[in-house]
Formats: C-alpha cells, structure tokens, sequence
C-alpha cells in the first residue's frame, strides 16, 4: 500500500472516531441536567428554586396548570401558558377573561383540593403565604404532582416569577413585554421625580370593620417609598397597631392614601364614621388641601403585574404634577 493511501486511510479513521465521538455526547444531552440531587436520575425539562427554597423539577413541559391565586394566574397567562383551574379572585377581584373550560376549584384560602385532583394537573402554583397551600402541596406530593412557591408583594418578584414562567412556556419574547419593558417605563417615571421633596403621607387601608396604618413593606407603600414619600407610620411603629389621630395631627401628613379591602362603600363608610368623624381630621393639611386620595384597587391592592408602570404614574402624577402633564 502506498504512503499516500496508507496516510488518507489514517485520517479517514481519525475523522470517523471524531464523528462518533461527537454524535456519542450530542445523544446524551439534555435540556438540564439535576445538580445535587441523587433522587433524580433521568432528564427533565426545567428546575428552579421557589420561595420557600425547594427545589422544582419539571420532567416535562406543563400542560395542565393550576393557580389558586388569581395573580399568579395572571401571570402565567401573561407568560404564554394556559390555565386549566383557578380559583374565583380572577373573577371577583380581577375580573379576567378565562378559556372555556377552565374550572373554578374554590377559594384562594379555601380551595377544593379533590376538584383540584380530578382535573388532573401537571404544574400547581402556590402562595409562601397561604397556610391551606402548604397543607395542599403535601397532597399533591403524594400525587405525584408538580407544584412551586411563590411569593409576590413587588414588582421585582413579579418580575422574578414572570422570568421564571416564561422560561417554562418558552416565551422569553413575554418576559421583555410585559416586564423589561415595564421596568423600563418605572425607571423612567422614577427618573422624572424632584428628590428634593419628599412629601410626608399616611397609608390606611380601609376595611367594613376599622382600618389600619400600613408600612412600607406593603405593596403600595413601596411604590409610594419608591417616589420619594415619607411613610409616617415607619415614624411612629405604634400608628400600625392603633390608628392613633393624636400622632397623625402631629405629623400632619401632606397626603393621605386609602386602599379599601372587600366592600368598597362600607368600608369607606366605616372610616367615615370612625377616626375621620373627630373634627380634628378635617383640619389635617391633607384633608383641606384635597390631598386625601382613595387609590384604585387594581392597581394598588391587587397585584398589577404588566401594569405596575400604570401604578406608579398613577402616583407620581398627584405627588409631582408639573414633571407629568
């Protein structure tokens, strides 16, 4: 055999060992492969951390999701999936347009978990925050269900979650719609604000019964923080347990905001003729200035999800109307 041939024939093998080489590792990849766990042999589809640090693995892409909360729901539709279960806040609260078929299971702090097992879920979103939720993933545990945590009070863990969905779904296209963008539409109205100001307020939230202070770990507390407000209540700790007209007339904040919770009308009536009934209330700055503000509950009690960029203009518009005509 010649040199020549002996040397084509050599490099035909070598390039015949790299090919399977490469078909070899190409064939045993996958789309993500489990770390730190031994309990997990095969391939899955995605995994992720919730809110409570488990660890989610999902082996195949979700078909039947299941949201026993209402903004979560929103959320994943937001993301690109669909809802197969809810529970009744998307139409009481939220108002939200459902398919066809999707079945209600119940209540946020009340849901039916045999209805949520008869319709056979892949993927169940949760609340950290909802006790009968972390008694329900025990059952879907035992089924064999996919389930995570979250937990939303801002728009960053809005924006987290949303991050978190779309990879699910494959729509990373939604994720810069309806949430770089919206990040993009807050930072700009936060860039238009006069730091200088620095209004003082006072938050109440409303309710049939009384009404309470809030602070700024409540969601529309932090966008208010976020524009440059000064919470009176981070001031006087006590505001938050007893809604104190004593320390309000001292502070005399230059706005007040009220969200109400459940029945709109009754729960304003009750401030009405609770605290705002003393004539002292109606000699506060805010009150003769026509600063006391009743917020839209969609977008500050709520979860506004795509819009909280609406939520904060909304604000920024009455604190600083000269830098948004």
């Amino acid at each position: 055999m010649s040199t020549v041939l002996k040397n084509k024939t050599f490099s035909f093998s070598i390039l015949l060992i790299i090919s399977l080489l490469v078909v070899m590792f190409t064939g045993c990849s996958t789309p993500q492969e489990a770390e730190g766990d031994s309990d997990v042999d095969n391939t899955y589809y995605y995994t992720f951390t919730d809110s409570l640090d488990n660890t989610v693995i999902l082996k195949d892409k979700p078909q039947r999701v299941v949201s026993l909360v209402g903004s979560y729901a929103e959320t994943w539709i937001l993301a690109g999936g669909d809802i197969v279960g809810v529970t009744n806040d998307v139409i009481s609260e939220r108002k939200m347009d459902l398919q066809d078929g999707t079945q209600i299971i119940g209540t946020i702090k009340d849901p039916n978990v045999e209805e949520i097992i008869a319709i056979s879920p892949d993927f169940v979103l949760l609340s950290a925050d909802i006790e009968s939720h972390v008694e329900i993933s025990k059952t879907l545990s035992k089924s064999d269900i996919s389930y995570a945590f979250f937990k939303v009070e801002h728009f960053e863990d809005y924006l987290e979650m949303l991050d978190i969905c779309t990879d699910i779904t494959g729509n990373k296209e939604l994720y810069e719609k309806n949430g770089l963008d919206v990040n993009e539409q807050i930072d700009s109205i936060l860039a238009k604000i006069d730091r200088q100001k620095n209004p003082d307020i006072l938050f109440i939230r409303a309710f049939s019964s009384g009404a309470k202070a809030k602070n700024d770990d409540n969601m529309a507390c932090k966008i208010l923080n976020d524009l440059g407000t000064i919470n009176i209540a981070s001031k006087h700790k006590s505001l938050l347990e007893d809604l104190s007209l004593e320390v309000i007339i001292q502070e005399d904040p230059d706005y007040i905001f009220v969200v109400t919770m459940g029945d709109s009308e009754k729960a304003l009536k009750a401030l009405q003729d609770g605290i705002a009934k003393n004539p002292a209330w109606s000699n506060l700055s805010a009150v003769k200035n026509d600063r006391f503000v009743v917020l839209p509950k969609e977008l500050f009690h709520y979860k506004p999800n795509a819009r909280w960029g609406e939520s904060y203009e909304y604000v920024a518009k009455i604190l600083y109307p000269d830098k948004f005509e």
